[in-house]
C-alpha cells in the first residue's frame, strides 16, 4: 500500500509558515533557530509536533505548563524513534531534555522544569502521577501487552513484523497474523490520545481511561448490532479471551471438572492449548506481571482437561468435516454423560481458513444437550459478517474477536461477547485470582460485579488499539456487502493465478467455508489463502517451518543491496507468519496471503483514486509478493548466508512517517522523502 509523496513537503511547508509567527511564543525554541528549523525538516518536524500538541492541550484548559510538559514528553518521543535519520547537527540543536523526556520514568523536577520554565510542584507532582500515559499513540499502543508487542530497536518492528506507526510504502496481506497500523487507524488512535491527555491533565486519572474503553464496548456493541444484554469484556488479545472463557466455565460449576474439546489448536494461536487449561502463555502479562511460562494460574482448576481434534490427517490434508463433526459429538456426549463440565471450542476461522464445526452442528448439539456443555466460538480471525456473530451469540455462545486480524487493527485487541445467559455468571462469584494478572476492572462493564475482584484500573494502550481497529470496522460497514464481495473474488482470482504461475508454490485445498443462513455473500468467499514452497536446494520436499520463516523474514527486508538488479528485491512485504503443518516427509511450513478490511475500504491516501484503479494498484503490489518469493527461491544460497533482517522501512534515503499525527496537514500523517 503506497502513500503518494507528491506535493506533500510544500503542503507541510505551507502548514508550518502558517503557525511561524507562534513559533516564538514556545518556550524552549531559541529564536536564533527559527529560520534554521524551516531549512531542516528534521527539525521543523520536532517543533512543529512540540508547537501543535501544545497548542491544542492549552486550548482544553488544561494549563500551560502542564500542556508544555506532555507535548515536551511526546515531541521527545517522536524523535527519539528517528534519531537514526538525523544528521549530527540536528542532534545537536534539539533541546538538552529530549532524552529525559523521552524516558519511561519521569525526569527529575530540574528536567521537567527545563522543558517547561516556571512548571510548580502541582504542575510536575500530576505529570509525574500520569507519566506512563503520556507520549505518542505508538509508545502508548505498545503497552498493554506481552513480550510480542514490544519494538526491536534494530528493526523498530514488533514480534509480529509490523509497527504500531504507518508504514504505507510496506505492501501488505498480513492479516492473518498481524498489520502495522494504517493512515486511518494511526488519527483516529492519536484523536483519542489527545482528548485523554488533556483529561489526565486535569481530571481523575482512572475515569479518563476508563471512559476510554467504555467507548470502545460501545463501538463494538453497535459494529457488531448486538442486543443490550449482551456483555463485551475486553482482553488485551485473543489468548487472554481464552483465559476468560475457562473462567466463565469455572463459575457455572467450581465442583465439576473441565474437559475443553479445541479443534486444531495448532491453527489457533500457539498460546491458547495453555489458556485453555488455565496455564500462563508468556513470560510476562498485559499488566505487566512476570510470570513462569506453561506455569499454572492461581485460582484455575489444576485438573483441566484438553482434548484437541484435529482439522488435518498425517499428510496435511483436510480431514472429511463428517468425520470431524462425529469426534466432536462422541466426545460431547461421552463428557455429559460423565457429569464432567464441557467447553467445545468452535473455530470461525483457522490460521488457514478453515471453519469447524458447522453452525447447524452447533444447533444440533445445544439441542440435544441444552445447557450441559458451554460453546466458545473462536472467531478471532473476524472473518464474518455481524449477522452471523448474533447468530452464535443466540446458541448462548460466548463469542471471541479480535480487531487485529481481518480488521487490520493494531495487534493485541480482543474482546469476548457475552450471550445475557454467560453475562450472568459474571453477576455473583469469584473470578480466578490469578487473572489480576491479565485484566483490570475496567476492561469489564460495571454491571458485572465478579471484576470487582480484580486491579481498579484500566489497560490505556488496548483502549488505543482497539478504537485504531474501530474506524477500520466503520470504514468497511461503509461498503455496500455486494462491493466487499466483488473485491473479494478478485483478490481470490488473482492468488490463484498468481500460485499456479510459479512453479515452487502450491496452494492448499479450501473447503466451502458454510455459516448461517442470514450470512452475507463476502464471508463465504476465502480470504486467506495458504501455500507452501518447494525447497529450491532441497527438490524432493517442501521448506520445513524454519525455513518458511526466513522467507517470510526476507519477504519484510530490504534486499535490494544483496539482488540490486531486481526491481522486487527493495520492496518490503509483509505476509502471514508460517503455520506449520504435517506433512508425508516431516512437517512443513506453510505461507499465506490474506485479504484484510483495508483492502475492501481503501486507505485515506487513496482517497483521490477510482476504486477500479485502488483495487487494481493493490492487486499489483500483491503480485510483487509473489514475484519477490520467486526471486528469493531463485537466490536461496546467498540470502540463507546472509540473512538480511526486517526492517521499518527500506535502507538508505527513503519515506519517513514523522508526522503521522492526527494535528498536522488535516488529520492526514505527513510522510518526509
Amino acid at each position: 500500500m503506497r502513500f503518494p509523496l507528491r506535493g506533500v513537503e510544500r503542503q507541510m511547508v505551507v502548514n508550518a509558515a502558517r503557525l511561524r509567527p507562534e513559533f516564538a511564543a514556545f518556550r524552549g525554541i531559541p529564536p536564533e533557530l527559527d529560520d534554521a528549523v524551516f531549512a531542516r525538516p528534521a527539525l521543523l518536524e520536532f517543533f512543529l509536533r512540540l508547537a501543535l500538541e501544545e497548542a491544542f492541550l492549552a486550548g482544553k484548559g488544561v494549563g500551560a505548563c502542564r500542556a508544555r510538559l506532555a507535548a515536551a514528553r511526546a515531541a521527545a518521543q517522536f524523535i527519539r524513534a528517528e534519531l537514526d535519520t538525523l544528521s549530527p547537527e540536528d542532534r545537536a540543536a534539539l533541546p538538552g531534555w529530549v532524552g529525559a523526556m523521552a524516558g519511561d520514568v519521569a525526569p527529575g523536577a530540574a528536567t521537567l522544569q527545563a522543558a517547561a520554565p516556571g512548571a510548580t510542584a502541582a504542575d510536575i507532582a500530576r505529570i509525574r502521577s500520569v507519566w506512563p500515559l503520556l507520549g505518542t499513540v505508538e509508545a502508548l499502543m505498545e503497552t498493554g501487552g506481552d513480550i510480542r508487542l514490544e519494538t526491536d530497536p534494530r528493526s523498530a518492528l514488533n514480534g509480529y513484523g509490523c509497527s504500531h506507526r504507518p508504514r504505507p510504502w510496506a505492501v501488505t496481506f498480513a492479516s492473518s497474523t498481524a498489520s502495522s497500523s494504517s493512515e486511518r487507524g494511526y488519527v483516529a488512535a492519536d484523536k483519542v490520545r489527545l482528548r485523554t491527555a488533556a483529561a489526565l491533565l486535569s481530571g481523575d486519572r482512572r475515569k479518563a481511561v476508563s471512559n476510554v474503553l467504555a467507548g470502545v464496548r460501545r463501538g463494538i456493541g453497535r459494529a457488531y448490532g448486538l442486543m443490550p444484554d449482551c456483555s463485551v469484556v475486553l482482553a488485551a488479545s485473543g489468548t487472554d479471551t481464552e483465559l476468560l472463557a475457562l473462567a466463565l466455565t469455572q463459575l457455572a460449576g467450581r465442583d465439576l471438572p473441565i474437559r475443553n474439546i479445541l479443534i486444531a489448536p495448532e491453527e489457533t494461536g500457539r498460546g491458547v492449548p495453555m489458556a485453555a487449561r488455565g496455564h500462563h502463555f508468556a513470560v510476562n502479562t498485559a499488566l505487566g506481571a512476570d510470570v513462569t511460562f506453561e506455569a499454572p494460574i492461581p485460582g484455575f482448576r489444576p485438573d483441566t482437561e484438553i482434548l484437541p481434534v484435529p482439522l488435518r490427517g498425517p499428510d496435511g490434508g483436510v480431514r472429511p468435516f463428517a468425520d470431524v463433526e462425529a469426534e466432536i459429538a462422541a466426545l460431547v456426549a461421552d463428557g455429559v454423560a460423565a457429569g464432567i463440565k464441557i467447553i467445545l471450542h468452535a473455530l470461525d476461522l483457522s490460521k488457514t481458513g478453515l471453519l469447524a464445526p458447522s453452525p447447524m452442528f452447533l444447533r444440533h448439539l445445544r439441542a440435544a444437550h441444552g445447557e450441559k456443555f458451554d460453546i466458545v466460538v473462536d472467531a478471532c480471525q473476524a472473518r464474518l459478517s455481524s449477522a452471523s456473530v448474533r447468530a452464535y451469540l443466540a446458541l448462548d455462545a460466548v463469542v471471541l474477536i479480535t480487531g487485529s486480524k481481518f480488521f487490520t487493527g493494531p495487534p493485541f485487541a480482543g474482546a469476548a461477547l457475552l450471550p445475557h445467559s454467560i453475562a450472568a455468571r459474571l453477576r455473583h462469584g469469584r473470578l480466578p485470582e490469578g487473572l489480576d494478572a491479565y485484566f483490570g476492572r475496567d476492561e469489564f462493564p460495571s454491571t458485572l460485579r465478579a471484576a470487582a475482584s480484580l486491579p481498579p484500573l484500566g489497560n490505556y494502550g488496548l483502549a488505543l488499539r482497539w478504537h485504531a481497529a474501530l474506524a477500520e470496522m466503520r470504514a468497511l460497514l461503509r461498503v455496500p456487502a455486494t462491493r466487499r464481495a466483488e473485491i473479494l473474488q478478485v483478490f481470490g482470482e488473482t492468488v490463484r493465478r498468481k500460485i499456479a504461475a510459479t512453479p515452487k508454490l502450491h496452494l492448499l485445498e479450501q473447503p466451502e467455508i458454510r455459516r448461517h443462513e442470514t450470512g452475507e455473500t463476502w464471508e463465504a468467499l476465502p480470504s486467506i489463502f495458504s501455500f507452501t514452497l518447494r525447497a529450491p536446494h532441497a527438490p524432493e520436499r517442501n521448506l520445513t517451518p524454519v525455513e518458511a520463516r526466513a522467507v517470510y523474514l526476507w519477504l519484510n527486508a530490504d534486499l535490494s543491496g544483496l539482488l540490486p538488479a531486481h526491481p522486487a528485491a527493495g520492496r518490503i512485504c509483509h505476509i502471514g507468519q508460517p503455520v506449520k503443518l504435517p506433512a508425508p516427509q516431516g512437517a512443513q511450513g506453510v505461507l499465506r496471503v490474506s485479504a484484510g478490511a483495508r483492502l475492501i475500504s481503501g486507505e485515506p491516501s487513496h482517497r483521490g483514486l477510482s476504486g477500479k484503479t485502488r483495487v487494481a494498484r493493490e492487486l499489483a503490489d500483491l503480485a510483487t509478493v509473489f514475484d519477490k518469493i520467486e526471486l528469493i527461491l531463485a537466490n536461496w544460497n546467498l540470502l540463507w548466508a546472509a540473512n538480511p533482517a526486517p526492517r521499518y522501512r527500506a535502507a538508505g534515503p527513503g519515506p519517513r512517517v514523522l508526522s503521522a499525527f492526527s494535528l498536522t496537514s488535516g488529520g492526514i500523517p505527513v510522510p518526509f522523502t
